[in-house]
């Protein structure tokens, strides 16, 4: 399930012609789906409609499409999968700015634990102890009245995580019992505080990008699991770049993905 604006038609159709196109991988069914609200602008409505009626991927909320509404985004989503997908056995929410790797997502699955197996997993990059932004300000303040305490609970970053469909029905039921403040959390820190108040833990993976951008490197990117801030031409090369040639060995991708990380925190250090 993919959060996108519902401007960005070219992120989506990168993503369609890329790895949301996927639909079978490592033998089982995949399928992808885009996640919008409502918009006030009669032109991009009309234009959404023509989308929805030839692609058959969108999925609309009750809600205006704006950067503030972001958690009820995402509190649509799950409520829809919630709904309409009881028979996937995970969930991967995942911004439209990110290069998701199925495949390398399965592949930790598989070795990480049986991928029938029922138990609660909320996986991603989990950011730890961070505090409230406080700055009137900054597009993510939140004032003391709507969050008082001085740290979140532990969260994955929104850019792209991955429930089972056991936690899933918990955080879904959880935020529906939540009281929703004013303004509301960001949608990844509400997330973890629904999980938190389903007794549901986040489960760190280094796989998962959501801090420094992570420089290109053809073995580094086929391990990855996501990776963030990608644009629409980068995301068409990097992916048939990526599936050129013969998957890399296991040695080069260790030692690419450690390239890339150093790489990833030194561009953020300069």
């Amino acid at each position: 399930m993919v959060t996108s604006a519902p401007a960005n038609l070219r992120a989506r159709q990168a993503i369609r012609d890329t790895w949301g196109g996927e639909v079978r991988v490592r033998g089982l069914r995949v399928l992808t789906l885009f996640m919008l609200g409502v918009v006030s602008d009669p032109g991009t409505a009309k234009l959404l409609i023509e989308e929805a009626k030839e692609r058959g991927d969108l999925i609309q909320g009750r809600f205006l499409d704006t950067y503030s509404n972001l958690t009820l985004k995402t509190l649509s989503m799950l409520g829809w999968a919630r709904r309409f997908c009881p028979q996937a056995h995970f969930l991967a929410k995942v911004d439209d700015d990110v290069l998701f790797n199925p495949s390398a997502l399965l592949h930790f699955l598989n070795k990480s634990r049986d991928p029938y197996e029922q138990g609660d997993l909320y996986l991603g990059r989990v950011h730890l102890r961070v505090a409230p932004d406080r700055n009137p300000d900054s597009k993510h303040y939140l004032p003391s009245r709507a969050y008082p305490s001085y740290v979140f609970p532990d969260y994955c970053s929104g850019t792209a995580y991955v429930l089972s469909r056991s936690a899933l029905l918990k955080i879904s039921m959880a935020a529906s019992a939540s009281p929703l403040s004013t303004p509301l959390p960001p949608e990844d820190v509400f997330i973890g505080l629904c999980a938190r108040a389903a007794g549901v833990l986040p489960l760190h993976c280094p796989l998962f990008s959501g801090g420094p951008v992570v420089p290109f490197s053809r073995c580094c990117y086929q391990a990855m699991v996501s990776i963030h801030q990608i644009l629409p031409r980068e995301m068409l090369h990097y992916w048939a770049d990526v599936h050129s040639s013969q998957p890399c060995s296991w040695l080069s991708v260790r030692a690419s993905l450690g390239l890339c990380k150093v790489r990833a925190m030194l561009g953020t250090a300069l």
